[in-house]
């Protein structure tokens, strides 16, 4: 943990990199190809996992351990199955399985829904997200309660805002309070 841990996943990424180009190393110098995991049983009875988000700076020598990343929050099932954190009675032959994860940096609970056949992780499918170039299987998220300590999802109480940009304009933006 903390400083050594921080170093080796700087020197694993590529970062920093003063040319922002993570040639020697894991990144691929943008900040959705510049992150870190780290997934553990859980220390929670009612959990099945731990995981650490870690967002790594391409050109600092940083490590932000403050938020979360949704499209790794799906991995984080499949990867769990994978590793045998998930005892072998939960896995349906086929079916859903979901994994309990404790996400570490934000304090919340995520539920993660991987599909089964055959005993194994579904892989294939045809599932489309935007910005995923190929089809897969769909793997469901919910994030339970994401609303960061006692405050209300919409902390100005609306819906929709008016949000001014000095010198850009006016524009209708939503504000959330999700961790």
């Amino acid at each position: 943990a903390g400083e050594a841990r921080d170093k080796l996943l700087l020197r694993v990424i590529g970062s920093p990199d003063p040319y922002g180009k993570q040639i020697d190393g894991m990144g691929g110098a943008t900040s959705s190809t510049s992150k870190a995991v780290i997934v553990s049983r859980s220390s929670r009875d009612d959990h099945d996992v731990d995981y650490l988000f870690g967002q790594v700076s391409i050109d600092k020598p940083f490590v932000d351990w403050s938020g979360n990343c949704g499209n790794l929050s799906a991995a984080i099932g499949p990867f769990a199955i994978h590793a045998g954190l998930i005892p072998q009675g939960r896995i349906p032959e086929n079916g859903i399985v979901t994994v309990r994860v404790w996400q570490v940096n934000i304090g919340k609970t995520i539920l993660v829904h991987v599909p089964i056949v055959n005993g194994f992780v579904q892989e294939t499918g045809e599932f489309e997200l935007d910005g995923v170039t190929f089809p897969a299987a769909e793997i469901q998220v919910d994030f339970v309660d994401p609303a960061d300590g006692e405050g209300s999802m919409f902390p100005t109480g609306n819906l929709v805002d008016d949000l001014v940009v000095p010198d850009v304009g006016t524009f209708n933006a939503t504000f959330i309070n999700a961790g």
